[in-house]
């Protein structure tokens, strides 16, 4: 196997997901899932794998929604997509197509080309007719339907900023809708973002938005490598891109334990290793992560860390934010909520202990943060936690 920092994963070398693959498999038997996951740490590559190898009796759809910015191109997409997928089965998305046809749409070559609209354009029905077909052609074959959308929450940012809020929201109902109304025919969907989508939902709720529009979903959360498979994975690319080590296992399990077992960094540091000549020991690892954390280029892409937060919080909270984790990173020990405050207060940040609670909530389900046994606070992730203390000079 080859270090492949941040390419598309061969399928059949995905190492230690077998069991959450299993879980998500076995809750969609009952309900549609929500996907909780920080970025960079596999979940696509987990819903690709789930659609490349279904289990019987399910029809998978896969689609990055990252690159929709209307709610016409959204649904068109999914015509698109469910019309692909039924023509290999010798089948074509019936009311989807008629609807299309209808508004005045034209076939060249198989693909419709939409008019334009002097008004607001049926996104709805086509959406909504789209999976209805795809529905009623599972049911056909005893099979059922699977959506899996990822990036949802960038697609109602952009539609968000496009269309409006009020359209966002009506994306949202709509995909609820769907799912209540054609859930007892089978339909499920997996929905995904390495943006929060908690922050999405509080955006529109700020401007009037009373649903829950995904209360009927499961949370599922992706969480880093067993220890074990993130070592498995750290060996097996030692091997693989034959970096010399006089103990691979010692080597294969400091990678795992220094890269917080997140697939993304094992791979970049076997590659970090691999181009720098260095011998795969434990203080050979520990010199290339020093590097890459140091490293102006960013390899890791961890700024993102620290840029998406005026994006999650606002202007308004921006400079609170970041005083929380400063005060939290510098700890070795969890903190607690009092003495949090009570230290924010000294510096000027913070005195509300209400606004902090939401705060400290937001950023924990930003997966920054996290609580031990008593409640206490600290970093959810020891390399995040490293870094953040490296960049901020603290």
């Amino acid at each position: 196997m080859k270090a492949n920092p941040g390419g598309q994963i061969d399928l059949q070398e995905v190492v230690g997901r077998d069991e959450i693959i299993n879980q998500i498999w076995e809750t969609l038997e009952q309900q549609s899932i929500r996907m909780n996951a920080e970025r960079r740490i596999g979940k696509t590559t987990i819903i690709r794998k789930l659609c490349a190898e279904p289990r019987d009796g399910w029809m998978p759809v896969f689609q990055d929604l990252e690159k929709f910015h209307s709610t016409l191109e959204f649904a068109v997409g999914v015509y698109r997509e469910v019309e692909q997928l039924l023509s290999t089965r010798q089948r074509i998305a019936r009311r989807a197509r008629d609807l299309l046809k209808s508004i005045g749409g034209t076939e060249v070559g198989g693909v419709f080309k939409l008019p334009s609209f002097s008004g607001e354009a049926p996104w709805k029905e086509i959406l909504s007719n789209s999976v209805q077909d795809l529905v009623q052609e599972c049911v056909k074959r005893s099979d059922r339907p699977l959506f899996l959308w990822d990036e949802v929450p960038f697609m109602l940012a952009n539609i968000k900023d496009r269309e409006g809020e009020v359209v966002a929201m009506e994306v949202l109902d709509s995909l609820r809708g769907l799912r209540q109304t054609l859930g007892d025919s089978g339909l499920r969907m997996i929905i995904t973002g390495s943006i929060g989508i908690h922050h999405v939902i509080n955006s529109l709720k700020r401007q009037g938005y009373a649903n829950s529009p995904l209360n009927d979903t499961f949370p599922v959360e992706v969480p880093p490598l067993g220890i074990d498979p993130a070592r498995e994975l750290a060996a097996r690319l030692i091997e693989g891109e034959n970096i010399r080590a006089k103990s691979p296992e010692e080597s294969a399990d400091a990678i795992a334990r220094v890269s917080d077992r997140f697939p993304f960094y094992i791979h970049h540091i076997v590659k970090a290793l691999k181009l720098s000549g260095l011998e795969g020991s434990p203080d050979s690892v520990e010199q290339v992560v020093s590097q890459q954390m140091l490293d102006a280029n960013d390899p890791w892409e961890l700024n993102h860390y620290r840029e998406r937060i005026p994006v999650y919080y606002g202007k308004e909270f921006e400079q609170t934010v970041l005083g929380i984790l400063d005060s939290i990173a510098v700890r070795p020990e969890a903190i607690s909520l009092n003495d949090l405050l009570v230290e924010l207060k000294g510096t000027g940040t913070l005195d509300d202990r209400e606004q902090l609670i939401d705060l400290l909530k937001l950023i924990e389900q930003d997966h920054y943060l996290s609580r031990n046994a008593d409640g206490h606070y600290q970093f959810k992730f020891p390399l995040l936690q490293r870094w953040w203390k490296l960049s901020r000079g603290l």
